[in-house]
């Protein structure tokens, strides 16, 4: 059977998915000394980096060596991270290079650095983002390790300056292999408890080693992502993780922490007195204000009010006159009714009638002027003033 034939580009296709899936060949660190660099026109830069047995071609993309150029020159010695490839097209095996370090920074250090710049570069750390804490928390939640002194002093120092503060443990391991994604999950689930205030991620002090977990990605997505203020608390003041950077404050002790969230109650009282006792010295002098304005006004109205008892005579005098004109202009009238009424008394038949004559009138009441209108025989009647009789007539006239 004869031998199968590969085709060239097979070949190197398939050394090159045989790299960039060996996870020992793929995000490795990998120390030397730089020689033959060579900064291309388009922004990449490629050098090899060797030692006293081996070398390794390298490329370092424009995309990636920004604020890292200055790292790079002839000889220097560099721990550098990144993946082995194969570029097809030459069968070239070469280092893709991610971030530099120099030499004798320390592997964790140089990884510390490594994810600084490319969360930094998301902007997971920008300041605009940090939120301000709550003044007055009524839920706090804290991610920690329960068995430790460190969730002790959280307690006991939120208790003294603010016991109206619920406190939330949600336990997680704060250090080994699987700390980093249980601290992640810790703090998502604070984020779904109702009315959370702030979340606190606290851990005491140790090595680099044991604070790594706080540098790990999913504890600073989860932080970052937090819809609450978080505060970070891990190690001590000099100690410094990407979860202090990422987090919205940093508190250099647990404890401090605790005084960072909460306020001290009795200075809130105090405060509460003070503004008590300043809005009462406020509303004496605004009432003593109020007042002066009030007296200053009674006297300007007294000043400019007209003369009462002037007034007062002026009307007593004028309702005289009124009286006394109303009084004449009645005894006028009256004197004048009595002359009418005696005119009108001297003009009624009565009066004649009271002089000796009498009036005729026949039955039906109407007045009887001449003897002509009456036969003899008729009925009238006659009206002396003081009385009417009936009469016939008789003869003729």
């Amino acid at each position: 059977m004869a031998p199968e034939v590969y085709p060239v580009h097979q070949v190197t296709r398939y050394l090159r998915e045989l790299l960039e899936t060996n996870r020992h060949l793929t995000e490795v660190w990998v120390s030397g000394e730089v020689s033959n660099l060579s900064l291309a026109s388009s922004g990449h830069i490629y050098f090899t980096l060797k030692d006293g047995r081996g070398a390794l071609r390298c490329a370092f993309f424009r995309n990636r060596n920004v604020g890292q150029r200055d790292r790079l020159h002839e000889g220097a010695s560099l721990i550098v991270y990144g993946s082995l490839s194969l570029y097809e097209q030459r069968g070239d095996l070469s280092f893709v290079v991610d971030f530099v370090q120099p030499e004798g920074t320390g592997a964790l250090a140089a990884e510390f650095e490594r994810r600084r710049a490319r969360f930094e570069e998301e902007g997971l750390f920008a300041s605009e983002r940090k939120r301000a804490l709550p003044r007055f928390p009524r839920r706090v939640g804290v991610v920690t390790s329960p068995t430790g002194a460190v969730f002790h002093d959280i307690r006991d120092v939120l208790g003294r300056r603010w016991p109206l503060a619920e406190i939330v443990l949600q336990p997680a391991p704060v250090q080994g292999a699987d700390a980093a994604p249980a601290i992640a999950e810790a703090i998502r689930a604070l984020t779904r408890v109702d009315d959370l205030d702030v979340v606190i991620v606290a851990r005491g002090g140790g090595s680099a080693e044991d604070l790594w977990a706080f540098n790990e990605e999913p504890v600073i997505r989860a932080i970052f992502g937090s819809p609450v203020p978080v505060v970070s608390a891990v190690g001590h003041e000099t100690d410094v993780t990407l979860a202090d950077l990422v987090a919205d404050v940093r508190a250099p002790t647990p404890s401090a922490a605790a005084e960072l969230v909460a306020p001290d109650r009795f200075a809130v009282v105090h405060r509460v007195d003070t503004l008590q006792r300043h809005a009462e010295v406020q509303l004496l002098r605004t009432m003593a204000a109020a007042r002066e304005r009030l007296d200053l006004a009674g006297l300007a109205l007294e000043r400019g009010a007209p003369d009462i008892d002037a007034l007062r005579r002026g009307v007593g005098i004028a309702a005289d006159r009124a009286t006394a004109a109303v009084t004449a202009r009645s005894r006028h009238a009256g004197q004048t009714v009595e002359r009418q009424v005696a005119l009108l008394s001297s003009m009624s038949p009565l009066a004649t009638l009271a002089r000796g004559f009498v009036l005729v009138t026949d039955p039906d009441g109407r007045p009887i002027a001449s003897a002509a209108e009456t036969a003899p025989g008729a009925a009238v009647s006659v009206r002396w003033h003081d009385g009417v009789r009936g009469a016939r007539i008789e003869g003729a006239a």
